[in-house]
């Protein structure tokens, strides 16, 4: 554009070069016509041409094979030019499909989810925490709505499963009418499309109907995919929580505060998430949750107690250090902790989540006084350099093992002499 400016203003070729740092040559043909702006000149034949309809065969029969493969099988064929041509030539030649199957902007129709109707359930698995454990959160998402809430878990098995259900649909007050959820293994038959036995008795519990998505379709759940791709990217990230207490308190809050605070066009009005989720009818809970039982690994410290949601429960003293079960039937107010082969060690009465209480039985706190006490010395630690050899009654038990041993080597040096010294002939 400048070029052809100065030129009509009357500016020689070499001063519009030296102007604009261009050689006269390609002043001289831009001003002919023989180049243009942004466009490369060819070097020469790239000879794609010849070898365009074998690249088109292949990306219809594999739509996803690599671009680096068909250059070197190009390459076969004769062709000669650079690989970023020939990709730059498959590009502009559109010959690459589209793979419907794994395209993420492939048509898709909207389901429309009546007030009630269906909430959607899914993990989200955060293997980094603060507290230095992976954590596993339960998410439930009111299908119409929008309306989320969540649980933090320490396992994905069914009892947690379980567990992680009831805390939600608590805090939404109630339970819609299908649940939908993916093929994970602690709801369908893995291999199969079966309800697992034991989880149909769960939805019996709550008087809901299961719905089980297909496979690799998560758009079918994307109430609930969306739902954990705005809690972790709006909450978790910048979430201040030291302990999964503290994490589960603060999603709670910003559940209620900033999730269900959210503006929603819900038949062409615009309301916020709360507002809508108040006029879906939610079937009632049962009195109790499904009794299952949630089981715990644990290790026993060193002050005899052992931590289970933000708690300290005590054992016997001669448990410190052991590796410990500890069970809890969701429907009771109590945990038990078992010991090796499965012997209860102790019960406690099951105390709030996080309150950050310890409770010691008082048997057991006489046992652990007794216990250090019996222990206690006021003697120094061993001296590291001190000469230890085997006492007597060790030596005499290696002799009753081995004679031999203890006993020094008898040196006849005749024979040392006969076989060093040369023989005197006869």
């Amino acid at each position: 554009m400048e070029i052809h400016a100065l030129h009509k203003q009357g500016w020689s070729i070499s001063a519009i070069a030296r102007h604009t740092g261009l050689d006269r040559k390609t002043v001289r043909a831009h001003l002919a016509g023989e180049r243009q702006a942004g466009a490369r000149r060819s070097s020469g034949v790239d000879g794609f041409d010849a070898v365009a309809d074998y690249v088109r065969q292949r990306l219809v029969e594999d739509p996803h094979v690599r671009a680096t493969v068909l250059f070197g099988e190009a390459q076969r064929l004769g062709y000669g030019a650079s690989y970023p041509t020939f990709v730059r030539r498959i590009r502009h030649g559109g010959l690459r499909p589209q793979c419907q199957a794994c395209s993420p902007g492939r048509a898709h129709a909207d389901i429309e989810h009546p007030p009630g109707e269906e909430i959607q359930w899914d993990w989200l698995e955060l293997r980094e925490t603060p507290w230095g454990e992976a954590a596993f959160v339960l998410v439930g998402v009111l299908s119409h709505s929008g309306r989320l809430r969540c649980w933090f878990s320490e396992s994905m098995d069914q009892a947690h499963l379980v567990a992680g259900i009831h805390q939600v649909l608590v805090r939404l007050g109630g339970s819609a009418r299908r649940w939908r959820t993916d093929r994970m293994a602690a709801v369908v038959a893995p291999g199969t499309d079966r309800l697992q036995a034991s989880f149909a008795a769960v939805a019996k519990h709550y008087g809901v109907a299961v719905d089980v998505c297909p496979p690799r379709r998560p758009r079918r759940k994307g109430a609930v995919e969306k739902g954990i791709d705005y809690l972790t990217q709006s909450w978790w990230r910048t979430a201040r929580v030291a302990s999964p207490e503290a994490a589960q308190a603060s999603a709670d809050r910003w559940c209620a505060e900033v999730a269900d605070a959210r503006v929603r066009r819900v038949d062409d009005a615009a309301l916020t998430v709360a507002e809508a989720a108040a006029s879906e009818p939610l079937l009632e809970l049962p009195a109790a949750a499904f009794p299952a039982t949630l089981t715990l690994a644990r290790v026993v410290a060193a002050n005899a107690l052992v931590s289970v949601w933000g708690n300290r429960y005590s054992v016997p003293p001669e448990l410190v250090g052991a590796s410990v079960v500890v069970t809890h039937r969701i429907s009771s107010d109590s945990l038990e902790i078992h010991a090796g082969g499965g012997r209860v060690a102790a019960t406690h009465r099951l105390a709030p989540s996080g309150a950050h209480r310890t409770i010691r039985l008082p048997h057991h706190s006489e046992a652990l006084q007794a216990f250090v006490l019996a222990a206690f010395s006021t003697e120094g630690p061993c001296r590291p350099k001190t000469n230890r050899p085997p006492s007597p009654q060790a030596a005499a038990i290696a002799a009753r093992l081995s004679p031999n041993i203890g006993t020094d080597p008898v040196i006849d040096l005749d024979v040392y002499r006969r076989l060093t010294q040369p023989q005197e002939a006869s």
